[in-house]
């Protein structure tokens, strides 16, 4: 199985920005199988349920949580075996811990949060 662990996450004051990555380890049939499938971005704040941010998928095609459209970008190496989520413009309701998602396994988590 791919093992997945989120690095970048921190503490930023609003309208500030960071960069959280997502490195994919394992096997070499466990980091295919990340190369070829979708990986998502996640996110969950206290009280509340996961929620999809971003999603790429193979080709680098990316869709949005309407509420980040415009202010974050989800992109993968597939060379390097990441997927990156830069975030810009933050504001304090994106204070979260965010996961990263490929098949049915995710990463621990990292902690993001804003700052108003």
């Amino acid at each position: 199985q791919v093992q997945l662990v989120e690095s970048g996450g921190g503490l930023v004051q609003a309208g500030g920005s960071l960069r959280l990555s997502c490195a994919a380890s394992g096997n070499i049939l466990s980091l295919t199988l990340f190369r070829i499938n979708s990986v998502g971005w996640y996110r969950q704040a206290p009280g509340k349920q996961r929620e999809l941010v971003a999603v790429v998928s193979r080709d680098g095609t990316a869709n949005y949580a309407d509420d980040v459209k415009g202010r974050f970008t989800i992109s993968r190496d597939n060379a390097k075996n990441t997927v990156d989520l830069q975030m810009n413009s933050l504001k304090s309701e994106d204070t979260a811990v965010y996961y990263c998602k490929s098949e049915n396994y995710w990463g621990q988590g990292t902690q993001v949060t804003v700052s108003s």
